[in-house]
């Protein structure tokens, strides 16, 4: 009896090392190739709001993190690509989250010309209801086509909120939250490239992190 057990104990012993071993080699194999189709996903993503002919520089490698309590609240850290032409400043797309969507965060991508009007806005991922506070995907609408060609100054600070609240910004039919909680972070965002426009394009050749405390 104690000979099957042990016989039995050192199969499965076998089996799960071969299974570990299996699944290492598995990812060995292919974490390359994923972390390849990350990075050409991610800079699909980013040309679609910094178009390559305006840039020569990598911009999925030129990047910096920052922790900040305005423009990151509950600490979640904002990475912010940088995109160059001939080593002079020409966007930076900051990745963003709202964390105050009706149903969690909102995940954005916010593009920043050099001089402060924006390049455009999109939504990488949420949770908002469907049929209601879905519309910020650009797949379902264009309202968020609406921030580009926006600034500090266009609207004023008034402006930059729903319609509901007094801004100019439409909110959506039964669904105010959403909206609300999209425009308030890319105002945010607006401002807080207008105050570090020229700490966020400090050159580095590693990643570098900025804390605000």
């Amino acid at each position: 009896m104690l000979k099957k057990v042990l016989t039995s104990a050192i199969l499965l012993a076998l089996f799960g090392l071969i299974g570990a071993t299996l699944v290492a080699i598995t990812y060995e194999v292919t974490a390359e190739q994923i972390a390849t189709n990350h990075r050409e996903a991610l800079l699909k993503r980013l040309n679609v709001l910094i178009p390559p002919d305006r840039y020569d520089n990598d911009m999925v490698s030129d990047t910096i993190r920052i922790t900040d309590p305005e423009l990151a609240p509950r600490r979640y850290p904002v990475t912010v690509y940088r995109a160059r032409r001939m080593g002079r400043p020409e966007a930076a797309v900051f990745l963003v989250i709202a964390p105050d969507g009706y149903n969690g965060a909102i995940t954005l991508l916010v593009a920043v010309n050099q001089d402060g009007t924006l390049a455009g806005v999109r939504v990488v991922s949420h949770r908002e209801t469907p049929g209601l506070g879905d519309a910020i995907d650009e797949q379902r609408s264009d309202w968020i086509h609406g921030f580009t060609g926006r600034s500090l100054n266009n609207p004023d600070e008034k402006g930059w909120a729903v319609k509901r609240d007094g801004g100019v910004f439409d909110q959506f039919t039964g669904a105010t939250i959403t909206p609300r909680a999209v425009v308030k972070t890319v105002y945010k965002t607006l401002k807080y490239f207008s105050l570090h426009r020229k700490e966020l394009f400090v050159r580095d050749s590693t990643p570098v992190e900025i804390k605000h405390e």
